[in-house]
């Protein structure tokens, strides 16, 4: 029951931290004179991911933990942190876009065009796996699927308008 506890804590503690980070970063862009793009589409992601880690505080301790995956789930972590180093001021829980600015072209962002939604969408589905909850891993997967098919296009939108 203390290692899925533990592991749930270590996840929750992480996004509250990023959401502190996301708010001053979000602050500190627009004084600059960036604007937040499709702010309608936030509130769903916020409760995808809610949902998410609120369904795994319910169902996952007890739990087994299966040691490969979790070591997959590390190496998501890795991602994530890659991600955030990588736009480092410019990481926001949101659409924010400062005009003028050169889009980010370093880190995992010569490789894929959305890196951080990579990791997100590995993250939604291996850490239910992690506690063998298969059918969560799905549901949240879809639910996922659905708000980051919305929060990409919009973004694509936005950067494609200042471009």
């Amino acid at each position: 029951m203390w290692p899925a506890i533990a592991l749930l804590a270590f996840v929750t503690f992480q996004r509250l931290s990023e959401l502190v980070l996301a708010r001053r970063n979000t602050a500190q862009l627009l004084a600059m004179g960036a604007q937040e793009h499709a702010p309608g589409h936030y509130p769903l992601i916020v409760a995808v991911h809610t949902a998410w880690l609120a369904t795994l505080w319910w169902l996952a301790p007890g739990r087994p933990i299966h040691m490969a995956l979790l070591v997959l789930f590390v190496a998501l972590q890795l991602g994530r942190i890659w991600v955030l180093r990588t736009l480092g001021p410019r990481w926001t829980t949101r659409i924010i876009v400062l005009p003028g600015a050169p889009l980010v072209t370093g880190g995992p962002f010569r490789f894929v065009p959305h890196p951080n939604y990579l990791v997100v969408i590995g993250e939604i589905a291996v850490l239910p796996l992690v506690f063998g909850l298969w059918q969560v891993a799905l549901l949240f997967s879809v639910l996922n699927a659905i708000v980051l098919t919305i929060r990409i296009r919009a973004e694509s939108r936005a950067l494609s308008a200042v471009a």
